[in-house]
């Protein structure tokens, strides 16, 4: 959420920000409740003081024996004014608050402006592309000649995009899981094991409410949401704290499922593991003093980059334009791995800055050191990593001409095999 008077302030700074965006300019309506706001409150304080004024009246004429009753009438008259305009007020303020909350966060100068994803811009790559004197399959045709993952089975007990991790299949989701997290804990990160449901309060904190709500697994009999990253659980963890600035920066790790309904996703990039309901990943999240943000912003891309790099996964990092940035989000980078079988790019995470917007929602502060006063927290959080995508790629990159697969070397330990086949 952006300041109200921020907004205020610098108008056409956030318009501006906001059609880069192409999000819905709601800017007219906010200064108009602020001004309806600030008018109540200003009435209401002018009777208070005159409500005060009368009091000092009434004491003065008591002790002169004086008939207060006509004053004291008034005084009721304006307690009774003071009342409504207090009742206006908390529904100006739910309305402003409600408004308030469908303004996107503004895109950092860093960001290219763009309209759609065709405008990202790579920024680094790594690794090169397997060259092979074979066919080669994707991950689904060779998850089903190994009995590794089963797909139908997944549609049969509970719907597309729920599939079964077999044998040596789970072994090695398990194995990357475990990868994930000590990689995570050995570069600073604390482990939480974090709930995988969340309640309203929580999916507003973090952005996924009012923008999101139709892509969350709801339980309507208890009102909380499957949760659809660990970003949601892992940042609300401080919601309506203060830190002292020595304390900063927090770094977590979480491994969660993730439940996203993905509605509306259809055709051949959702088939196999490239886009599903349930999967599984380790979400890293950073509490942050606002003056080192960016830079813990590149710290936390390196950490999932290593990652990649560690497995030989073949990729590139985007940085997202504009128009294919998120709703809360600064600054965004996307990870992509080169999944040969299906000769594509497959997101594996996004290392994003918020700044204060998640921050403000959830009152997350810190007293700064060199003022003393109390302000704000930047929140940033990435996928370290999300694992059906990094399957798909090492079960489609590593495949031999037997069908086998190659498990690569920093995963042995945690498997206990080096082949699939």
């Amino acid at each position: 959420m952006l300041d109200k008077n921020f907004i205020r302030e610098n108008a056409a700074i956030v318009r501006q920000g906001i059609a880069a965006k192409n999000e819905t300019d709601n800017i007219d309506k906010i200064i108009e409740l602020d001004d309806q706001r600030r008018r109540i409150i200003q009435e209401v304080e002018a009777l208070k003081a005159a409500r005060n004024e009368a009091s000092a009246r009434v004491a003065q004429m008591k002790k002169a024996g004086e008939d207060t009753q006509a004053i004291i009438e008034e005084m009721n008259s304006v307690k009774s004014r003071i009342q409504t305009l207090d009742e206006e007020l908390k529904i100006v303020d739910g309305d402003l608050e409600a408004v308030l909350l469908t303004v996107p966060n503004l895109p950092h100068p860093s960001v290219p402006l763009g309209a759609t994803a065709a405008d990202n811009k790579v920024v680094f790559e790594w690794g090169e592309k397997p060259e092979c004197d074979f066919p080669l399959k994707a991950h689904w045709d060779l998850a089903d000649a190994l009995g590794i993952i089963d797909f139908a089975r997944g549609v049969k007990v509970a719907a597309a995009g729920f599939p079964f991790y077999v044998g040596k299949g789970a072994q090695l989701q398990r194995a990357l899981i475990n990868y994930f997290l000590d990689q995570a804990s050995l570069r600073g990160y604390a482990e939480l094991q974090a709930p995988i449901v969340v309640n309203e309060d929580s999916a507003r904190g973090t952005g996924q409410i009012p923008d999101k709500e139709d892509q969350m697994y709801h339980c309507d009999r208890d009102n909380l949401f499957l949760i659809p990253t660990a970003e949601v659980p892992v940042t609300n963890y401080h919601a309506k704290e203060i830190f002292v600035e020595k304390q900063l920066p927090l770094r977590y790790a979480a491994y969660t499922p993730c439940f996203r309904r993905e509605a509306g996703s259809y055709g051949k990039d959702v088939r196999g593991l490239n886009r599903l309901h349930q999967f599984d990943k380790v979400e890293l999240v950073k509490f942050v003093v606002p003056s080192t943000s960016y830079d813990e912003l590149e710290l936390l891309r390196g950490d999932a980059e290593y990652l990649l790099q560690q497995l030989g996964l073949p990729y590139h990092t985007l940085l997202m334009c504009t128009g294919d940035l998120g709703f809360t989000q600064t600054k965004k980078y996307d990870l992509e791995v080169w999944a040969a079988g299906q000769e594509k790019w497959l997101e594996v995470s996004s290392c994003s800055n918020f700044e204060s917007f998640q921050a403000r929602r959830m009152k997350i502060r810190y007293k700064s050191a060199e003022t003393g006063k109390t302000e704000f927290v930047h929140t940033i959080n990435g996928s370290g990593l999300a694992l059906p995508r990094v399957m798909a790629a090492l079960l489609e990159n590593n495949q031999t001409p037997e069908g086998k697969i190659i498990v690569p070397k920093v995963l042995q330990p945690y498997t206990k095999f080096a082949v699939i086949g």
